[in-house]
């Protein structure tokens, strides 16, 4: 860790106890800054009076605070990757933006976790902060500071904050009852309780929010509470904690909730919430690690602290005062350094130049220059409310900047399910990177994320085509073909574009137009929609190089090689510019292709600095937003290569891996018994289903969107379902428009690429070799024309048998039933559970009517 965290560890030592007490680590400038801050910030007032906001409108975005007890995983990168890209972005685009965060380190978690490790709290952040920074930096996550809350910063504004609430009578102390175990002699805090959730009857929810219905709640309201350190029952015991008076900040927070930039679907959330606004505990009682709240033995009768949720938050003002020290640090250096040159008066910085950079965190955080800085922060569906009500009401009556914008996302799925460690998709960002490189995961979220809390699906084998078809097979194949080309035919040297040719007008049209509307979605967190607009400025150019076919005009004349080398100028040109829009999301990726172009003087590649030191802006040598134009001529390309590897099975590799060493034997078992499990009872409602009408998913460009007709429901009304499926690419719309298709309808409703799939056809596939060698697959839909709508589809002999209410189902829960094909019928196969392989009795699937066909080959998977 770098010297100054090992500072403020080592000043933190009994901090589980008494919080820090050597005042003297925080230095002269931030106490004199704090102090301005507490006068009102007058003095900031005067001496920033002079700028405007188009000089220097600041913008400091964050995510939420990892949690320092454990390893960074895929889902936690969902938010961590976005935010990178959406500040690589306002850099692109010449914006003074900064991305802040640190790790969350308070709490009886980890003092509990270092206690079973036999070390001290501090050393137990150290070592995970050292894992968190690592592993942020291999998947290109670049922050400008990633602090800690264990700091001197932290605990001076938590103490600034509670003084303020305090002084306006908005904390107060009462008696109140809290679980208490009597075997383990200690309070039991949230998350160290699990019980039903009292609003929505949720089984096995923490103690202080239900992760299904997002609504708070104390300890003592959990239904059947149970300790989850010695599994006892605990009882309730009275204490006197603190209390912050949330109800009496309603008028504030309805006003927040208006006046800033939310998403509508959240606000309304908070509104509900609004409705029973409750005051809200803010203290713990010990054993605790984290900042003793001052005073509280005399007013309670014990030492209490902090609860982390008051402190953590904190973490993003304490993180950008870091920025500002390093930042501050830095440029002193460099004069320093400067000083010693020749021409002093060329590399001193101007007093101007200091004036306009050398920020505090006031600059960020003060309420009276909203136009001069914007706050940003990302963060999960889950911790909302902390961040949309206790988080601005906070700081509102401090005094201190309230948050301008808070995007939400939603959560991570693997395969339509929550991630497992018993399936092995519960995957940690280091064991991601043994198989794979983090640019792919980088491209994925992106080409995946909305700008709503729809959760984003991992789904493994798309996956694979967005890397392979998408990165590589477009952005990469025009790269590859280009420079090769050049490298080839013309020694690696472009000429200039032919500006009266009417299709490289076009494309210079389209480019621009397109260039506007990924700028505002990239913004706007629509990332998902800039990335198909990216790929339709790619497929431009490989449109345009296979149209123009320079592979022939270089066999032709002198005039006819002039031409071809126009060509691959123009596709030059905008790669170059598709290099550029696309660096937000593939950093390293663009690098490459980049140095590809013979562009590395004009990138300008930068060592990156410490993580916990100030990361630069793009530099004048470095490529940005406004370098998006086709003037270049007359430049030397270097030699091609591989811009990325082709994702083959690492994927199954790493999920099937896990597994194996997750060292859960129980997990192990579980999986295993998952994996060989066949239903006895045929549990699957399937039925036949005629397609009344199908669409292209509006989101998606290998999925329909489909209404199917189950026949009537048991009010005598039809029943129409609208299903999503991945069918685009091997049937035109009319060629199931109006099928009798079979459908699984107790399947657990899905939302796919932010389109709601109430069932699921299904399919047959199987994978052959055409013609010329290549590996191709073919889709057959299972049918039932002869039959009616609403018919049961079942196995032969099993009608009787047939459940009259079906359970929903996952697909995981799916994938354990077998099924064979044979001579164009579809078969169950009953095996017995001992079984490994696909032996056991084969039952033909079939309505009353008639057997169910499908036109493909023996052998085919049922999906």
């Amino acid at each position: 860790m770098p010297k100054n965290n090992s500072t403020i560890d080592k000043s933190n030592k009994n901090k589980s106890t008494k919080g820090s007490t050597k005042e003297g680590l925080i230095t002269k400038d931030l106490i004199k800054d704090h102090n301005s801050l507490a006068k009102g910030h007058n003095s900031l007032t005067k001496s920033h009076a002079h700028k405007t906001k188009s000089q220097n409108h600041k913008i400091l975005v964050t995510s939420a605070l990892p949690y320092a007890n454990g390893p960074i995983h895929v889902g936690h990168l969902v938010e961590y990757i976005q935010t990178d890209i959406f500040v690589r972005f306002l850099k692109l685009i010449g914006k003074d933006a900064i991305y802040c965060c640190a790790d969350d380190t308070h709490g009886t978690p980890i003092e509990l976790k270092a206690h079973q490790l036999g070390i001290k709290p501090e050393e137990l952040i150290e070592k995970i902060w050292k894992e968190h920074t690592q592993d942020f930096s291999d998947f290109n996550i670049k922050f400008d500071s990633y602090y800690s809350t264990n700091s001197p910063e932290n605990k001076y504004y938590a103490e600034y904050i509670y003084k303020k609430l305090k002084e306006k009578g908005l904390i107060y102390t009462k008696p109140i009852k809290l679980i208490y175990c009597n075997n383990c002699k200690r309070f039991l805090p949230d998350r160290f309780v699990k019980g039903i959730c009292p609003n929505c009857k949720a089984d096995e929810q923490y103690g202080d929010v239900c992760e299904k219905c997002g609504t708070t709640h104390k300890t003592t309201d959990l239904i059947s509470p149970i300790c989850t350190l010695c599994g006892k029952t605990p009882v309730q015991k009275e204490s006197t904690h603190y209390f912050f008076k949330l109800s009496a900040c309603k008028e504030q927070l309805h006003h927040f909730l208006k006046s800033k930039k939310l998403q509508k679907e959240v606000v309304n959330f908070c509104n509900t919430w609004m409705e029973k606004l409750e005051d809200w505990c803010i203290s713990r009682d010990g054993p605790y690690f984290g900042f003793e709240i001052p005073d509280s033995k005399k007013e309670t009768g014990d030492i209490k602290y902090f609860y982390v949720w008051l402190d953590a938050p904190i973490g993003y003002i304490a993180s950008t005062a870091n920025y500002c020290k390093e930042l501050k640090k830095n440029r002193n250096e460099k004069d320093k350094r400067n000083l010693n040159e020749k021409d002093k008066k060329s590399s001193v910085l101007s007093e101007k130049e200091y004036c306009e950079k050398d920020y505090c965190e006031k600059d960020y955080w003060m309420p009276n220059t909203p136009e001069n800085s914007e706050i940003i922060h990302v963060i999960g569906k889950d911790i909302i409310y902390f961040h949309f009500l206790f988080w601005p009401a906070m700081l509102i009556n401090a005094g201190i900047k309230a948050p301008d914008q808070i995007q939400v996302h939603g959560f991570l799925t693997v395969n339509r399910e929550k991630m497992s460690k018993s399936r092995g998709t519960f995957i940690t960002a280091r064991h991601y990177l043994n198989y794979l490189g983090g640019e792919y995961l980088r491209y994925y979220y992106a080409s995946s994320l909305p700008s709503t809390l729809t959760d984003i699906d991992m789904d493994i084998k798309d996956f694979k085509e967005k890397i392979n078809h998408e990165l590589i097979g477009n952005i990469g194949n025009l790269a590859n073909r280009t420079i090769t080309f050049l490298n080839k035919e013309f020694d690696s040297k472009i000429s200039e574009i032919d500006i009266e040719d009417k299709d490289v007008q076009r494309i210079i049209n389209d480019f621009n137009e397109k260039a506007v509307v990924i700028r505002k979605k990239y913004h706007d967190f629509e990332y998902r929609e800039a990335v198909k607009d990216i790929l339709y400025l790619s497929s431009l150019g490989n449109k345009y190089f296979q149209e123009k076919e320079p592979w022939k005009l270089a066999k032709g004349s002198a005039e006819d090689r002039k031409k071809a080398q126009k060509v691959l100028t123009l596709c030059f040109n905008l790669l170059k510019n598709v290099s550029i829009i696309i660096s937000p999301i593939v950093p390293a990726f663009a690098e490459k292709l980049q140095k590809q172009l013979g562009l590395e003087k004009q990138v300008g590649l930068q060592k990156h600095l410490n993580v916990l030191n100030v990361h630069p802006t793009p530099s004048s040598n470095s490529l940005t937003w406004n370098d998006l134009h086709f003037d270049v001529k007359n430049h030397k390309v270097n030699s091609a290569e591989i811009l990325v590897k082709k994702i083959e099975n690492e994927i199954e590799k790493m999920i099937n891996d896990n597994v194996k060493n997750s060292g859960d034997k129980s997990g192990k078992e579980k999986a295993e018994k998952e994996r060989r499990e066949t239903n006895k009872e045929f549990n699957l409602d399937l039925r036949v289903g005629k397609v009344e009408s199908i669409i292209d998913h509006p989101n998606a460009d290998k999925l329909y969107l489909l209404k199917v007709n189950l026949g009537k429901n048991k009010e005598g009304k039809p029943e129409i379902r609208q299903l999503v499926g991945g069918i685009r690419a091997h049937f035109k719309k009319e060629d199931v428009l109006g099928k009798n298709l079979v459908i699984v309808c107790n399947l657990a409703h899905a939302k796919l690429k932010g389109e709601t799939s109430e069932g699921m056809l299904l399919a047959a596939k199987k994978e052959y070799v055409d013609k010329s060698g290549v590996k191709k697959e073919k889709l057959a839909l299972l049918s039932a024309p002869n039959s009616k709508q609403g018919d049961r589809v079942y196995p032969d002999g099993e009608k009787e048998k047939l459940l009259q209410t079906f359970k929903t189902i996952t697909y995981n829960d799916f994938q354990k039933y077998r099924f064979d094909v044979k001579n164009k019928e579809v078969f169950w196969v009953n095996k017995e559970e001992n079984k490994t392989d696909n032996k056991g009795e084969k039952k033909a699937l079939r309505t009353d009517k008639e057997k169910i066909k499908v036109d493909i080959d023996d052998g085919a998977e049922v999906c």
